[in-house]
This record gives C-alpha cells, structure tokens and sequence, in this order.
C-alpha cells in the first residue's frame, strides 16, 4: 500500500467519524423536539395527532443519513473485479 492511498483512506476514515458523530447529534435532536412536540400535543388536548408530520418527516431524512453514513462505502478493486467479470 502507498503513502497515496494510505492517506486517502484515512481521509475517508475521518469522513465517515465525522458522518457517525453528527448523525448521533441529529438523533439526539430528533428525540428530543420530537418528545416535545408531543408534550405539547398531549397538553393541549390529544386531538389530532399532528407531531406525526414532523415524527415521520424528520424520521425519513435521518433514515437516509443513516443509510449514507453506514451503506456508503468506497470502491474496491473486489468490486471492480466482480463488475468486469460480470460483463466480461
């Protein structure tokens, strides 16, 4: 392994901490608005249930973070490999 790729490694290694640490961040937030959203809700009467919007909203997104955060991995020549012998 070169000094190159050992650095861009490295590199994608402190993205993904970086991605990992503010995705824990947002769902921290997510909870903690959301469980007062639901407070509020629940204060002023329990009728319509309208922190569901905000709930399944905010929910998607972070779904998405995750999958950002934990799918996304670079290519490796594996994968290149696999890729050639497919269509080769």
């Amino acid at each position: 392994m070169n000094g190159a790729s050992s650095s861009a490694q490295r590199e994608w290694a402190r993205r993904q901490l970086e991605k990992k640490r503010r995705l824990r961040a947002d769902i921290t937030g997510y909870v903690v608005v959301n469980a007062f959203l639901v407070g509020v809700w629940a204060l002023t009467g329990f009728g319509y249930f309208w922190p569901g919007w905000v709930i399944g909203g905010w929910g998607v997104l972070l779904v998405l973070a995750a999958w950002n955060t934990y799918a996304d991995r670079p290519i490796s020549e594996a994968d290149i490999d696999r890729e050639l012998q497919r269509h080769g």
